[in-house]
């Protein structure tokens, strides 16, 4: 509960805010949502937070940073999510564990994420002890945390957590695009089914559900990232960044050799 004071000074209980939203793609399937911001952001106290670390070539291209994700209020209100998780993380995970304690979310599914993504170990190793305590549950998520995925969560039983790796990111290399899961943005439905993956506009849980692996998301109808992203995919873009990454790392290491020659 918040306390909070009346004209008259009297201290008043109100009952604190739900957590858990439904954004209104995901509403549509009964799907609720945790958000916090998108990729870079300014906090109040004026330090910035990366909250989707790995992001690459998805950064220019993300659509939860445009449109009503940066409305003020909706943007006020993902930060106060962050900065809940991340420097409450103790009151954060009492709350959010036993929010999902209640009737409205048993059989229902969370999605962890329809912005950020797993900034940290603590973060993600939180999650997953709410995922423990909610069986009745079901989560999932896309993720470009690739290696901490690998360390944490494969390893691990989770029997009501699925997940999607998402290409697009500094850890595309790390996934195996013939047998693990994964999404990629194409530029339009066409593309989708030219390269073989299954399109998840149907429902957002074919990301995780559907037979194959291979998920293709058509990219959203926002014309000015349209525009950007071209007849291009977010893998294939996050290819030319990694291959223009390592030749800038070439010359690097040949110049410190001529230096030290």
């Amino acid at each position: 509960m918040n306390n909070t004071a009346d004209n008259n000074g009297t201290t008043k209980s109100q009952p604190q805010k739900k957590l858990l939203t439904q954004n209104s793609e995901l509403r549509k399937e009964g799907i609720y949502n945790w958000t916090i911001p998108a990729f870079a952001v300014k906090l109040p106290d004026g330090s910035n937070f990366n909250a989707c670390p790995q992001a690459g070539a998805c950064a220019k291209l993300c659509y939860a940073r445009s449109g009503a994700y940066r409305f003020k209020n909706v943007r006020a209100a993902h930060i106060r999510n962050l900065l809940l998780c991340r420097d409450s993380p103790d009151e954060w995970e009492k709350r959010m564990t036993e929010e999902l304690q209640h009737k409205r979310h048993k059989g229902k599914w969370i999605r962890i994420h329809d912005a950020g993504d797993f900034f940290s170990d603590s973060y993600l190793s939180a999650w997953l002890r709410i995922m423990d305590a909610s069986p009745d549950v079901r989560f999932y998520c896309y993720t470009k945390e690739i290696s901490r995925f690998k360390r944490l969560v494969e390893p691990a039983e989770t029997g009501n957590f699925l997940w999607c790796y998402s290409l697009g990111g500094r850890e595309d290399h790390l996934i195996d695009l013939e047998h693990d899961r994964h999404a990629d943005v194409f530029p339009d439905a066409e593309a989708v089914a030219a390269a073989g993956y299954t399109d998840q506009t149907e429902s957002d849980l074919l990301s995780v559900l559907s037979e194959s692996p291979l998920v293709g998301i058509p990219a959203n109808e926002i014309p000015h990232l349209k525009k950007r992203q071209g007849s291009e995919t977010f893998g294939s873009l996050q290819r030319v960044l990694d291959a223009k990454l390592a030749e800038k790392n070439i010359r690097a290491a040949r110049r410190a050799f001529h230096l030290a020659s």
